[in-house]
């Protein structure tokens, strides 16, 4: 197969590198892949991809590669395997990982004279190579520039900047917000099954509705804590701290379990504590930093 488009190779075909590189294929990319079980994702055979037998020969075939293996560790130590086929290569970190393990493989890919970008996919693999998965990515400004129009084909991509850590930091903030969300619904599901209630019909008429109410006030909330201005929108602290502490004694008569909220109460009860009960809830996001001065 030839192509003007630029060579790249995919490194793990699970559902995720699978969909990766199909639609590197789809856009006429010559596309190398190779994964630890050879024999994963056949369907890529019959769309063009050209399947290496080394992780070696899979990285020396392509300019770009892009790897989506579980986790930053692994993609870490398949790299460290061939150090030699990195040199003039533009490596695009697709794997979950923390934001020193992304650093480390920055540093240690520029030694081999390899570029480094890492990135995380807000989507799901049935969405790649559509406006609705978003790739954040961080890391060399120059390989971003370089290589901006191929990773813009995944989804809607933004650069974040040249600290290779930044997209772990964004990726994993975006996954606090989603499991403080389960653990209220987890919560809540709880209380109703304790009164012997079912939980889809509560949870579709009445708790989704008041999330997406609740969902909409979070940029303004956000704002709040960019600028070091706290007038109260929702509640103040303590008035969320009454009804929290309410709600949780309620759990308690019931014998249902509070320890997935009661952090957030110790948090509440720390900020009235450092004298913001008047404030905006925000307020006590500082309190989570270790700067008490600061709220």
């Amino acid at each position: 197969m030839t192509s003007d488009h630029t060579p790249v190779t995919v490194l793990g075909l699970g559902r995720m590198g699978a969909a990766i590189a199909q639609v590197f294929l789809r856009n006429g990319h010559p596309v190398t892949v190779w994964n630890r079980s050879p024999d994963r994702a056949p369907h890529l055979d019959g769309l063009g991809a050209v399947r290496a037998v080394s992780l070696t020969e899979a990285l020396k075939a392509g300019e770009l590669i892009v790897v989506s293996v579980p986790e930053t560790a692994i993609a870490a130590t398949l790299l460290h395997t061939a150090p030699e086929a990195l040199a003039g290569r533009t490596v695009v970190n697709l794997s979950t990982g923390r934001p020193a393990e992304a650093r480390d493989l920055e540093a240690w890919i520029a030694e081999q004279g390899g570029r480094f970008l890492d990135g995380s996919i807000l989507g799901m693999p049935e969405t790649m190579g559509t406006p609705e998965s978003t790739i954040i990515y961080s890391g060399s400004p120059e390989a971003a520039t370089d290589q901006q129009a191929v990773i813009a084909e995944l989804g809607t991509a933004k650069h974040l900047g040249a600290d290779a850590g930044l997209a772990s930091v964004h990726d994993l903030a975006v996954l606090a917000g989603m499991y403080g969300l389960f653990g209220g619904f987890f919560q809540a599901a709880a209380m109703l099954r304790g009164a012997h209630r079912d939980t889809a019909e509560p949870t579709g008429s009445l708790l989704v509705p008041w999330l997406r109410s609740v969902i909409d006030t979070l940029p303004a909330l956000a704002a709040q804590i960019d600028n070091g201005e706290f007038p109260p929108i929702m509640a103040s602290v303590d008035e969320h701290q009454f009804i929290l502490r309410m709600l949780l004694d309620a759990n308690r008569d019931a014998d249902v379990p509070t320890d997935l909220l009661d952090p957030l109460l110790r948090l509440f009860d720390s900020g009235v504590e450092h004298g913001i009960g008047a404030d905006s809830l925000t307020r006590v996001v500082p309190l989570l930093l270790n700067s008490p001065a600061r709220a």
